[in-house]
């Protein structure tokens, strides 16, 4: 199986299923110096860690990380840092079940058309449990960016048919509630909302925002490495995300020029500045030095107790009510996940930069 690895000069390849020994990760051309421990790495993995509140699956797992190479004496080594995490509470038994027909919405189908086999137990790879090691991964880029003055906010915009009003906007609420939203009110009457779909035995998607602030313009390569590429490209390999725009988005679709086009101004220093940001921060596929701005939109979780209809690998039409522990809602453990593939992509990109202009590789070699 190909297309578990990430990234060009920050790269990271994911391993492991989701019942069985453990998961992990190895993460290469992390450069040395970069002071880190396991805390560091577990304080991103419990955000995404299962049985935290009600709407979340009730599987307990401690998630404890262990950094098995690449750090010496609370620093990276430049060598490359590969992270364990154990399973520990599997229960696959749930899911003998379904190794004989294919549950709707998820990627039982395919896996079979494609290897003739498949890893039935929670969904094996294409379980979110693979996030763990895309979220310790992730974990290591945030440490990096925030070194240069690069932080992420990541937060759920929306759960179903409830938004959050920007009039409202509070980021502190976001730590303050299960559902990670910056608007209290709104935090609210999702939850009531994420009731009544458990009581129904259905579940729900929603719209996760992520806001980059410090970003440095220059960030991105023309053409196929464009930063909004990447950035695509990360945000669709999770595995529940269905859509993906930037700034206006498809809101732009609708605008005109007059209304779209972000001027440009002098500020009192000198430095350029932008009016607005319609754009989401990144001009022809490179970050223009505004905050990057991107939202994806999150499917309900599929696996649900209504009755469904499906077919067996023996080609019967039966009816069926997935069994096991799910969660009602997948958003809200996603914002760890989406702000840990943005971290990666903007330090994958970052790393690229260092090679772009003579002048900076002169100022790095020429002697003094």
């Amino acid at each position: 199986m190909s297309g578990s690895t990430f990234g060009k000069h920050f790269q990271l390849t994911t391993w492991g299923e989701s019942h069985g020994k453990a998961l992990g990760v190895v993460v290469d051309g992390c450069p040395a110096g970069l002071p880190l421990c396991e805390q560091d790495i577990q304080i991103f993995l419990n955000r995404r860690r299962p049985g935290q509140n009600r709407f979340s699956t009730p599987r307990r797992e401690n998630d404890a990380v262990e950094i098995l190479s690449g750090v010496f004496e609370g620093k990276t080594t430049g060598c490359p840092i590969s992270m364990i995490v154990k399973n520990e509470t599997q229960r696959s038994a749930d899911y003998t079940e379904i190794a004989s027909y294919y549950r709707p919405g998820h990627a039982d189908y395919t896996f079979d058309q494609k290897y003739g086999f498949r890893d039935y137990r929670g969904g094996g790879r294409s379980s979110g449990r693979e996030t763990i090691g895309r979220v310790a991964a992730g974990a290591i880029a945030s440490k990096i960016l925030e070194a240069l003055g690069i932080r992420l906010m990541t937060y759920t915009r929306s759960i179903g048919p409830v938004e959050i009003d920007m009039q409202n906007f509070d980021s502190s609420q976001i730590w303050e509630n299960p559902l990670y939203m910056p608007d209290a009110e709104a935090a609210g009457r999702a939850s009531e909302y994420l009731e009544d779909c458990k009581k129904e035995g259905n579940s729900s998607g929603g719209v996760i925002e992520c806001v980059a602030t410090g970003m440095i313009p220059g960030i991105g390569e023309p053409v196929f490495d464009k930063l909004s590429a990447n950035l695509a490209k990360a945000m669709f390999s999770i595995g529940a995300v269905k859509s993906f725009e930037i700034g206006d988005g498809f809101a732009a679709s609708m605008a005109r020029g007059s209304e779209n086009n972000d001027c440009f101004f002098l500020s009192e220093d000198g430095s350029f500045g932008k009016l607005t940001n319609h754009a989401g921060g990144i001009l022809g596929g490179i970050s223009d030095g505004s905050d990057l701005v991107f939202r994806v939109g999150v499917k309900p979780t599929p696996s649900i107790s209504l009755p469904q209809k499906t077919v067996t690998r023996d080609h019967k039409e039966i009816e069926v009510r997935v069994k096991g522990r799910h969660d009602p809602v997948i958003v809200p453990r996603a914002v760890v996940v989406v702000e840990s593939m943005a971290a990666l992509t903007i330090t994958d990109l970052l790393f690229s930069n260092m090679a772009c202009r003579m002048d900076a590789i002169e100022k790095f070699y020429k002697k003094d």
